[in-house]
């Protein structure tokens, strides 16, 4: 065991014995957070216009402080880009990340010097629980790849503008730079495609033995590793231990990483965003991820059927319940007050309250009453793989609503393959009936015949990736949308559709 390896197994313990403390205190820990965020609050223009000073419980706060998504608050976020002082948040934000929206365009989410501190920690907290929990630190003396985005950044009014990811890049500690991957030059290059070749040079011949990122561009790096190469990933790495990823779920594409890899390896889940981060997984033999309580976010939780309605019940952590979908809302030491994330969540455990990402709150099937989340396609999409041969690179889901030839209408399952099923009938009757056994209200819909069963649209290989570089969205934390509820994202992919 490395001198490294052995530090690294005293730290984890040391984290992890802080980690229990507010583990085991969740509704005091989240009170604490509650009523500190109200007080540095107090003298921001934000706090005096929702008075801030009257506020002592949270249904005072309930009370004052509206729900507010990104467009509600855009207000107040121009005046700190223009560079005023205590409008959100007291001084100035240390960062700006640059995210693109879809309804409210490029999005500057401030990120403040205590905020970027609880980010960097939760991020080496999360590999630190992993060491504690399995002894495993041999991986520390290995390199470690992050594909990330630029670390480039922009100045304007004394405050740094880059992608939450290159900020990130600029706080990995000493002790990890040489084992580090990719080189600065070419993490800073701004073509996704020319960036991943890149790394591919750079990585081949090198022990990796950590490899992080979104699912979907860490398996276009394999994909090329495996071109290049003539080898499965885990035959060229063969000391690599452990995947870490955030973004999207991870169990759609978990059969075509296996296959590249050629092994199983350890895996951690994220819950990061430009807003704060979230969770992280923290068992390797439980599923679910351990909600941080004292990471400087105060977390409200509204029932996904109820958000849309008039004043819908804003519940703290002692109120909610498993298996409810709930829509994510948060206060932060970034200056983000009661706002509206837009990710849904469901508590698989209260004791401790671990979560898993269920969807979008916009992003859903609602054409005909189903109300369909992204956790039931993705649920679907695992069994039919696990029921059949197939392998999957990508997939999306839409409503087709004015079928061709009077037929009924029906959902749209637009899916690049990387293998075809060999019983395509019995992947697509795998995939409804695990829709139709999720969602009763599917269910009734096929039954009433109202609907027929879904239909699957192969995609030509790479079909994603160019459909994401002709919207400018190819790499870096950049997502293709599971499910729409209209045909924007369908008729995109249509000069991508298989022959």
């Amino acid at each position: 065991m490395s001198l490294k390896s052995f530090a690294a197994k005293i730290f984890a313990r040391n984290i992890a014995r802080k980690t229990a403390k507010w583990v085991n205190n969740p509704i005091e820990t989240q009170s604490k957070v509650f009523k500190s965020l109200i007080v540095a609050g107090r003298e921001t223009d934000f706090g005096r216009d929702h008075n801030f000073s009257q506020i002592k419980t949270h249904a005072d706060f309930v009370e004052q402080v509206p729900i507010r998504d990104y467009e509600a608050l855009k207000g107040y976020v121009e005046k700190v880009v223009d560079g005023k002082k205590d409008i959100l948040w007291p001084g100035k934000p240390a960062y700006f990340a640059k995210t693109s929206g879809t309804t409210s365009g490029v999005k500057y989410i401030p990120i403040t010097s205590e905020s970027i501190k609880y980010q960097i920690e939760a991020s080496r907290n999360a590999i630190l629980n992993y060491i504690h929990e399995t002894g495993n630190a041999d991986f520390v003396d290995g390199r470690m790849i992050f594909l990330q985005g630029s670390p480039e950044m922009k100045e304007k009014n004394g405050i740094k503008i880059g992608r939450l990811s290159g900020i990130s890049a600029h706080y990995v500690p000493n002790y990890l730079q040489k084992n580090r991957l990719p080189s600065w030059e070419t993490n800073c290059m701004e073509d996704w495609d020319t960036k991943v070749n890149a790394i591919v040079e750079e990585t081949i011949n090198e022990d990796m033995t950590v490899i992080a990122g979104i699912p979907s561009w860490v398996q276009m790096y394999f994909e090329k590793l495996n071109t290049k190469s003539k080898q499965k990933i885990g035959d060229l790495f063969k000391n690599f231990q452990l995947f870490i990823y955030g973004g999207v779920n991870y169990e759609p594409y978990r059969a075509k990483f296996e296959n590249l890899i050629g092994r199983s390896v350890d895996s951690i889940e994220l819950f990061p965003a430009s807003e704060g981060f979230f969770a992280y997984q923290n068992s390797q033999s439980e599923k679910g991820m351990l909600l941080l309580l004292n990471s400087g976010i105060f977390y409200e939780f509204v029932k996904a059927e109820d958000f849309f309605n008039d004043n819908p019940e804003r519940l703290t952590l002692k109120d909610v319940e498993v298996g409810v979908n709930y829509v994510m809302i948060i206060s932060t030491n970034a200056g983000l007050w009661a706002y509206n994330l837009g990710d849904t969540v469901q508590f698989i455990s209260v004791k401790p309250y671990k979560i898993i990402v269920s969807g979008r709150i916009k992003h859903f099937i609602s054409a005909f009453g189903e109300h369909v989340i992204g956790k039931e396609v993705e649920e679907a999409m695992r069994q039919a793989i696990a029921g059949t041969d197939a392998r999957i690179n990508e997939f999306t889901v839409a409503p087709q609503i004015n079928p061709a030839e009077k037929e009924l209408p029906y959902h749209e399952w637009l899916i690049e393959f990387e293998k075809s099923p060999s019983d395509m009938k019995k992947f697509i009757n795998l995939l409804d009936m695990a829709l139709q056994n999720q969602n009763s209200y599917y269910f009734d819909l096929i039954d009433g015949k109202i609907l027929q069963p879904l239909k699957v649209t192969p995609i030509k290989k790479g079909g994603f990736q160019e459909y994401m570089k002709s919207i400018g969205k190819l790499g870096g934390q950049n997502k293709v949308q599971r499910l729409s509820n209209d045909r924007k994202v369908a008729e995109g992919l249509q000069s991508q559709i298989a022959n």
